[in-house]
């Protein structure tokens, strides 16, 4: 083991602090935009490979098993290869398994890939973020987490507007192949400017049983949330028997890392009031958030006639205003209270969320756009300041475990969240089309109709849009209106930790 200088960020010059800081903000924006980017192109991939829609999902869904797997082991991983070779082998594979998946002609081969560019890609997030903290010294701390929290939201952001170009205009393998440039410039990068802040290794034992139930539950759970729509969820037996797995496996591997020596993911940082209600109101803020991130697209697209492009480019706006206001933040971080800002900045995201809970079938695209334009201006006060509070609530020797279980529940929310919005708005929507149809004057309607010179069958099918049309908004409208209640309830929550004291070592965080 190498023992290095605690202030590894005196170890470099200003330049090459700004160089290195780039190149992982660059590296994270890459892993952030491919969350998104290929979910506009899952019905051109399907076409192209001859396969039908709910196969093509399984090219979202094993990259999201994979990386839910790989990032509550990030912090181990890091202790056992080192944080800067963890990032640079990350990114070499997560480069290869790239060109291989826009290189795929076959549903098992981009399966395959995706699978190995979440477990390359799983660590990428949170090394960026713990060798930015290392690199540069406290005073600059907080800005540099507001650089970081700009690339984490400007990713998703983007990545129905790339994708959504890209396949219309290209081939959907490029969505893939834009990867290898980045990737291999920070491969570079890397290797030349992050070797001073390498930290220590440690040789240490490897849980096999821990990391088998955690493969086993997560793999039970994120398949089960991912097809259960497709399969009338409980009505269907595989969809049963994957819940009873996931239960049976979660809580046998509760049991066993719990009562381990030397676990594979530490449990044990629950225990702090502070770090739980953090990572509480952080999964319930996410869960809410991503309701709009997956609603608001599908029903511009669906029902109110925009291409891909267009209904990223209106939920877009959000990243915008954060942008601006992130340096903002980073800087009042040392200097007012970080519950008030979190609980600030929920309710706002909240306020916001409500606002869409009135839209119609009439609104314009500034109508749609104007709620996420402002709803910028509270994200960065809820993603910065979080940090501070869930890592200054656990021991230093803890900041690892509790940074990798904190950016692991925070993919799980956003997993859970997705399969609840989407089965809620689509129940929503049959339950508030028979209500539509209940109030409907339906001879005089086909009468008036038929009147203007419409056939039966254009009636008909006139009115049957309209319906429609106005079902999926009142449902997606009641959708919000959830989403905006958790939201003020996990401002609420975050006021269950007490204040952080003294300084947060957030340079171990994995």
């Amino acid at each position: 083991m190498v023992s290095r200088p605690a202030e590894t960020f005196t170890l470099l010059s200003p330049r090459h602090r700004l160089l290195a800081g780039l190149t992982l903000a660059l590296s994270n924006f890459m892993v952030v935009l491919d969350l998104t980017i290929a979910n506009v192109s899952v019905p051109h991939i399907a076409g192209n490979l001859g396969i039908s829609a709910d196969q093509g999902t399984w090219i979202i869904t094993s990259y999201a098993v994979a990386e839910a797997i790989c990032v509550p082991l990030t912090g181990w991983l890091a202790q056992r290869f080192g944080a800067v070779r963890l990032f640079t082998f990350g990114m070499l594979g997560f480069g290869l398994f790239s060109l291989l998946c826009g290189l795929s002609m076959t549903l098992g081969m981009i399966v395959v890939c995706r699978i190995g560019q979440g477990l390359c890609g799983g660590p990428l997030m949170p090394m960026s973020q713990t060798l930015l903290m290392r690199i540069f010294p406290p005073e600059q701390r907080g800005r540099v987490m507001g650089l970081w929290a700009m690339t984490t939201l400007l990713g998703p952001a983007l990545g129905p507007i790339v994708g959504g170009y890209i396949s219309d205009n290209w081939s959907w393998h490029w969505i893939f192949f834009i990867n290898l440039p980045i990737a291999a410039l920070c491969v570079f990068a890397a290797m030349v400017l992050l070797p001073p802040v390498e930290t220590d290794r440690m040789k240490l034992p490897i849980d096999y049983i821990g990391l088998a139930l955690l493969i086993f539950w997560i793999g039970c759970l994120q398949i089960m949330l991912d097809i259960g729509r497709d399969h009338d969820w409980f009505g269907d037996p595989l969809i049963v028997a994957l819940a009873v797995l996931a239960a049976i496996g979660f809580c046998v591997f509760l049991i066993w890392e719990l009562t381990e020596e030397h676990p594979i993911v530490d449990l044990r940082v629950f225990r702090h009031i502070g770090f739980t209600s953090g990572v509480f109101t952080l999964a319930l803020c996410f869960g809410a958030y991503f309701a709009g991130i997956v609603v608001i697209p599908q029903w511009l697209q669906i029902s109110m006639g925009y291409t891909a492009a267009w209904a990223g480019l209106a939920t877009a706006f959000t990243a915008m205003t954060a942008m601006l206001v992130a340096p903002i933040v980073g800087r009042l971080v040392s200097k007012v209270d970080v519950r008030l800002m979190i609980s600030t900045g929920v309710a706002w995201i909240g306020l916001m969320t409500l606002w869409r809970a009135h839209w119609t079938t009439d609104a314009d695209f500034w109508t749609i756009s104007l709620p996420q334009l402002a709803q910028g201006f509270g994200m960065p006060l809820f993603m910065i300041p979080l940090t501070t509070l869930t890592l200054g609530s656990v021991r230093p020797e803890e900041t690892a475990s509790a940074a990798g279980m904190q950016n692991f529940l925070r993919t799980l929310a956003i997993a859970i969240s997705t399969s609840i919005v989407l089965t809620g708005w689509g129940n929503g929507q049959r339950v508030w089309r028979n209500e539509v149809v209940g109030t409907l004057h339906g001879d005089a309607t086909m009468a008036d109709l038929a009147s203007r010179g419409f056939t039966q069958e254009q009636a008909r099918q006139t009115v049957g849009n309209l319906v429609d049309a106005q079902s999926q908004v009142v449902s997606m409208n009641h959708v919000f209106f959830i989403a905006a209640l958790v939201l003020f309830l996990a401002a609420a929550v975050v006021w269950l930790a007490p204040r952080p004291t003294g300084n947060v070592d957030r340079s171990a965080a994995h």
